[in-house]
């Protein structure tokens, strides 16, 4: 690979020779020439480089925010020279643990540090050119953390430590151990003992092992149940750091019926208190048939009021959205001509009693009234209202504005009748007498124009 900046040029002696000469022409010689080639190295534009590849560094965890961790340092190997700033890669630093001077590369903490979290830290530092900041360069810190005594002792596990009502005094009951977060030079070593509070007890010792262990033991004969179920034990742990931290933990210790391999088999205080013969899951399945009918009794309750509370409501408890009638019900421009729209502006003036909206109407069937002789307004007026009535009660009808079709034709015609029945002459050669078929109201047609007498009505 050419460099540069270490040497631009190179100058190269070649030499051309005849490999195959006539045994002739030797006397001629020589044949072979040299030629002299100079060789110019461009100059390129490179990204700054670091002075080393890895850069080792180390911090106590227990450091300030701003303490200095090491220097970075990286320059452009172009004959430029160019200056170059420095920033961390935050994707290998997430957590902005650490800053760095832009101009000098003086790596410093940012945040509290624990070692028992991250105990090294890999972070990329990247070195651009101030003057063409696309050319960048990387180097790669590695950042470990020393460890100091930060961590108090614990118990390695949660005991379920349990003592047999039968059980002798001097008798062992559990053994322990404990943890600790922190990574001493030496190891770690623990001392157990119990806590001051719990010194004089007469129920339980501990004895220190001297192995990182203990064993808690008993100190009297027989423990019961129906005294004191559990009992809890102070214990005291001190590792040996610098300084050294303690903790209190607490042992719980249940009193169990055991049998006569002293395995525990009922540790519950309540097998005494029950009555003879009635156990937990009895009393249990008591307690569900009492919620069971509490509930049932509860829903009939609220089945009989619900079916008690009236439809309609009284005008205090009037909850409903306001109702607005619209009395203006014409026909339209194009309705103008056929009759007279004064009479479908001014309908009050014969209104009938207003159905109730919020009560379901009974179908009713109204029959066609029988109009008689009156002025053509007053009949058109009579029939709109009948048919408004109709559309009122029907019970299939929408609740908002719905399309009418009122087919009403009048009650006959200027013209009066255009028949040419005239008489019952005899010389009419029409039969009448289905007259006698199409009811009473044809009663006084077959009369005149039936020819039996089994048409007329009595």
């Amino acid at each position: 690979e050419l460099d540069f900046e270490a040497k631009t040029s190179y100058t190269l002696r070649i030499e051309a020779t005849n490999m195959h000469v006539d045994p002739r022409f030797l006397s001629l010689g020589p044949f072979s020439d040299m030629t002299t080639v100079k060789i110019i190295v461009e100059d390129v534009d490179e990204p700054p480089v670091f002075t080393s590849r890895l850069y080792s560094m180390v911090v106590s965890e227990a450091a300030k925010v701003g303490t200095i961790i090491g220097t970075v340092a990286a320059h452009d190997p172009d004959a430029s020279n160019s200056p170059v700033r420095y920033s961390i890669d935050r994707n290998t630093d997430l957590e902005r643990y650490f800053n760095i001077d832009a101009n000098s590369g003086v790596i410093t903490t940012a945040k509290s540090l624990d070692r028992e979290t991250n105990a090294v830290h890999n972070i990329t530092v990247l070195a651009m050119e101030s003057q063409n900041p696309a050319q960048i360069g990387r180097g790669y810190v590695a950042i470990t953390i020393l460890d100091i005594n930060d961590n108090a002792p614990e118990f390695a596990m949660e005991y379920e430590t349990t003592v047999c009502e039968n059980a002798q005094s001097g008798q062992v009951i559990q053994k322990i151990s404990a943890i600790d977060k922190d990574d001493p030079p030496n190891g770690h070593q623990f001392y157990f003992s119990l806590a001051a509070e719990a010194a004089n007890n007469h129920n339980f010792t501990l004895q220190d092992n001297k192995d990182n262990t203990a064993t808690v033991l008993t100190r009297r004969n027989g423990f019961r149940r129906q005294e004191q179920s559990v009992f809890y034990l102070p214990i005291f742990i001190v590792d040996s750091g610098s300084p050294s931290l303690s903790s209190t933990n607490t042992l719980t210790i249940r009193v169990c019926d055991c049998d006569a391999d002293g395995i525990a088999q009922t540790c519950n205080a309540e097998a005494y208190i029950l009555p003879a013969g009635l156990s937990t899951g009895a009393l249990i399945a008591i307690l569900a048939c009492v919620l069971t009918l509490l509930v049932l009794v509860l829903l009939i309750v609220t089945m009989r009021r619900r079916k008690k509370e009236p439809l309609i409501f009284d005008e205090e408890r009037d909850i409903r959205e306001n109702i607005v009638r619209y009395d203006d019900e014409g026909g339209g421009e194009e309705d103008t001509e056929a009759f007279d729209m004064a009479a479908l502006r001014n309908l009050n003036i014969i209104r009938d009693t207003k159905t109730r909206r919020d009560v379901t109407p009974e179908i009713q069937f109204l029959s066609r009234p029988t109009f008689k002789s009156i002025p053509d307004n007053v009949i058109f007026r009579e029939f709109i209202w009948e048919r408004l009535k109709e559309a009122d009660v029907d019970p299939c009808a929408p609740p908002y504005d719905s399309l009418q079709t009122y087919a009403f034709e009048g009650n006959g015609s200027v013209a009066e009748s255009l028949s040419s029945l005239d008489s019952i002459s005899s010389n009419s050669d029409q039969n009448y007498d289905y007259l006698s078929d199409w009811g009473p109201r044809f009663k006084r047609l077959a009369d005149m124009y039936g020819t039996g007498p089994d048409c007329l009505y009595s």
